[in-house]
């Protein structure tokens, strides 16, 4: 009877350990894998300037602004400009109907003519009265009565020569009276006549001011920013109504500019007038104007729940690129740094304190990096300078 053969197990547990050894290095090896990290999650240190700031968002405001309204009442019979165009100072911008002012300047031309003419007339008189009022009846009359009353003592004369000596003086006398009251009453009359000629001058002057008025010329050197009015509509005179009198067009000064722009309450505190600032604007992209703050508005105002106070920054606007309405952010600068180091705020690690840290990308760590203390300079909120702990080029991954 043969035998029965006994099975070997051992080889066959020597391969299940072998595969057991095998299985578990290569799930340690797995699990101990550095970490991959994604492409969005690396961000690098940069050395480039960094600037904090205020920014204000408003628009393009012209540095002054004029409303042209006329001093005179008519029609429009022309315009000599249209909107954007350059006007200097006393241009042509628009001609009023002329011919009712024409005719009025005539008839107080006329007036003044005649009342001139009433003035030499006046004169004259009053010379003819003077030089009857001169009359020497009175002096031969005097004469007359003196030698009267001689003879009449001497016993030559009669009475009745006597009396008669007596009443040609004192006719010669009353005479005289009357004719200088002429003469006083002709120097009136030139007074008043003096009076109507100056009246019938400022007539004149007035008549010939509305005419020159129906010219309408530039006060100033700038821009037709928007024209109000068309050849044929009446225009009423500022002289009569004031501010609600027509407005023909209105001019503004393009040489400067500036940005009106709204600075939130937290922020105006760390701003003061001259603090240079950086104008950007939407037309003009990629550009940037300089700028220099001019004004804060002493009261804020309050919207939504949120206070704002106005600021202005002004701007060389020489070659007339900035338009009046454009959008425009001015970036008012408070502090500036340059080739400094600079990392994306997001990659800072706060200890919960004020210790600051950056993850430093490290392929041989499990995580895929390890931390880096560092000391941090200025921020503008997106981008924080960094004055220790890393260097040009460094990877960093983000939180």
């Amino acid at each position: 009877m043969k035998e029965k053969r006994r099975f070997n197990w051992r080889p066959l547990v020597m391969a299940v350990s072998l595969l057991i050894v095998i299985a578990a290095f290569l799930i340690w090896k797995a699990m101990n894998k550095p970490k991959v990290i994604p492409p969005e999650k690396i961000a690098h240190v940069e050395r480039t300037n960094i600037t904090r700031s205020v920014v204000a968002i408003g628009h393009i405001e012209a540095l002054s602004k004029v409303q042209v309204k006329s001093k005179a009442n008519g029609i429009i019979k022309a315009l000599a400009v249209d909107v954007g165009d350059a006007v200097k100072e006393g241009q042509i911008l628009a001609e009023l109907d002329k011919d009712d002012l024409q005719a009025q300047v005539r008839e107080a031309r006329a007036s003044l003519d005649g009342e001139d003419a009433n003035l030499l007339m006046a004169v004259a008189a009053e010379a003819k009265a003077r030089i009857e009022a001169a009359n020497p009846e009175l002096d031969f009359a005097r004469r007359e009565l003196k030698r009267s009353e001689k003879l009449f003592g001497q016993g030559i004369a009669s009475e009745q020569a006597l009396d008669d000596a007596k009443k040609t003086q004192e006719v010669a006398s009353n005479r005289r009276e009357y004719l200088e009251a002429v003469a006083r009453s002709a120097a009136a009359q030139i007074v008043q006549a003096q009076a109507r000629v100056a009246a019938a001058r400022a007539s004149l002057d007035r008549a010939e001011e509305a005419l020159r008025n129906t010219t309408i010329r530039s006060p100033i050197t700038g821009v037709v920013l928007t024209r109000d009015t068309e050849v044929g509509d009446a225009v009423s005179s500022i002289l009569n109504l004031g501010s609600a009198a027509t407005l023909i067009m209105t001019l503004g000064d393009m040489s400067s500019v500036y940005v009106r722009g709204e600075v939130d309450e937290a922020d105006v505190g760390k701003i003061h007038a001259e603090m240079p600032a950086r104008i950007k604007v939407e037309s003009y992209s990629s550009e940037r104007f300089k700028g220099t703050v001019t004004r804060i508005a002493p009261m804020g105002k309050e919207k939504d729940n949120v206070r704002t106070f106005e600021i202005r920054a002004s701007i060389a606007n020489p070659d007339g690129k900035l338009r009046v309405n454009m959008s425009a952010n001015a970036e008012i600068v408070l502090e500036e740094h340059t080739n400094v180091f600079v990392i994306p705020e997001s990659a800072i690690v706060y200890d919960g304190g004020s210790k600051a840290s950056v993850q430093k990308r490290d392929p041989s760590a499990k995580a895929g990096y390890r931390p880096v203390p560092v000391r941090t300079g200025i921020s503008n909120g997106q981008r924080t300078e960094v004055l220790e702990g890393v260097s040009d080029g460094m990877e960093l991954v983000l939180p």
